[in-house]
């Protein structure tokens, strides 16, 4: 296996990795014809292959020792590839039909060769930016995260497990690093980092800095992340994470993942759902105005948290007997206290969820790394009174998330207020 030290890799050099590399020569036949090879890297972090011929197809993923969208100036660890690789498998065993299968890891090089999705698989994000409906979205991605969450956490786990777990991911400390600033630090200070429209939204960016009361919420929500390991999450689960087809869903790019809050995943689709139905009104024109496309986004919205809700809960159902020592049946030996217990646990998800997920939205409009839901309307004008609209939920919703009882009310403020 061609392995010995860290080096990029490019076409020529990924040709001769590939032949030395049995798992990868195999899935193409072992054989070389008709070779084609195509880097489709366009994130913030890693180099992306896409290698098929006419036997066979995979992805070369190989993450690079700096932030590729910022550059050498920005370093960044090479082991986010050996966390990623980890839950890829781990994420894979619990929910097999929405994880892409891993062929081949090699630590050393950083790199990991996974299945190829095929087209008509693209980017979700880039779905709903061209208006395109996902009938099994919110069922697919609902189960996706009721069960890679649920089981990886004390629900399931004894706390010798949970505790042994959490010990194999919390080595990823740089990734985690990284959301800590981009997500909840620099946005709400002067940084070298954010950017925004201007100066259309140059008010508003300095609104965010100068909010005390946002101030006060976000720091909690930063607590959470980092000091709280309740289940293996993903760690950047927003729509750019995820490939799709009308009746396939793929999460893809766990390399920030670690023992954190579940609601961080949770909050991270549904905050950038959000942010795909406020850029809509940049994408509409005289011949769709994209309003039933937007009811579309606020359906799925409605329907990703609650079917969530049922599918987590059925699970706690099915196991409460189990190993699981977040509830011992000694203790919450009762109906009623059983029924209380999971109550509190769903209300408090539910409003981490929201506080996350707001969190998110305001990084992606005045910090560092932005969405291209909003980036791909043309017109600047256009474009900051989008964010703006989105920005000013967000920051409501992060002030104000514990006064929701259910997402049936929040999908309803965006309605009718924003």
């Amino acid at each position: 296996m061609a392995s010995g030290g860290f080096r990029p890799l490019e076409e020529k050099s990924l040709v001769e990795y590939i032949k030395a590399t049995p798992s990868l020569f195999s899935k193409l036949g072992n054989q070389l014809d008709e070779l084609q090879i195509k880097e489709v890297g366009d994130g913030n972090l890693n180099f992306v292959f896409i290698v098929t011929n006419r036997s066979g197809s995979f992805v070369i993923k190989q993450a690079i020792p700096y932030i590729r969208c910022i550059g050498e100036s920005w370093p960044m660890t090479k082991e986010r590839a050996y966390f990623e690789a980890m839950v890829l498998k781990e994420h894979g065993r619990l929910c097999p039909g929405h994880v892409p299968e891993v062929y081949h890891f090699d630590q050393a090089m950083s790199l990991i060769g996974m299945r190829y999705l095929e087209p008509p698989h693209i980017i979700l994000r880039k779905g709903l930016i061209a208006g395109i409906e996902y009938p099994l979205l919110a069922e697919d991605i609902s189960e996706y995260m009721a069960r890679t969450l649920f089981f990886t956490s004390l629900l399931y786990h004894t706390t010798m497990e949970h505790k042994q777990a959490v010990k194999e991911f919390c080595g990823n400390v740089e990734l985690c690093r990284l959301t800590e600033q981009v997500v909840f630090s620099d946005p709400y200070k002067v940084s070298q980092y954010n950017h925004w429209t201007s100066p259309y939204l140059d008010r508003d960016a300095e609104a965010v800095r100068e909010d005390n009361t946002l101030k006060l919420e976000v720091a909690e929500l930063k607590s959470m992340f980092c000091e709280r390991a309740q289940a293996l999450i993903h760690g950047d689960l927003h729509t750019g994470s995820v490939m799709v087809t009308r009746d396939s869903t793929q999460v893809i790019d766990p390399e920030f993942a670690f023992y954190g809050p579940m609601g961080f995943d949770i909050g991270a689709f549904v905050g950038n759902l959000i942010l795909a139905y406020f850029a809509q009104d940049g994408h509409a024109n005289e011949q769709n105005d994209r309003k039933a496309y937007k009811d579309w986004i606020l359906r799925t919205i409605g329907e990703t948290w609650n079917l969530f809700h049922k599918k987590f809960t059925a699970l706690w159902d099915e196991h409460k007997d189990g190993s699981g020592e977040a509830y011992l049946p000694a203790i919450y030996n009762n109906p009623k206290l059983q029924v209380l217990v999971k109550q509190r646990f769903m209300k408090d998800l539910f409003h981490d969820t929201l506080g996350f997920g707001a969190a998110k939205m305001i990084r992606r409009i005045v910090g560092v790394a932005h969405v291209e839901d909003f980036e791909s309307i043309t017109d600047a004008r256009n474009r900051a009174d989008c964010e703006r609209r989105a920005l000013d939920f967000a920051k409501m919703l992060m002030k104000e998330r514990r006064k929701f009882e259910g997402i049936a009310e929040v999908v309803s403020v965006i309605q009718e207020g924003y």
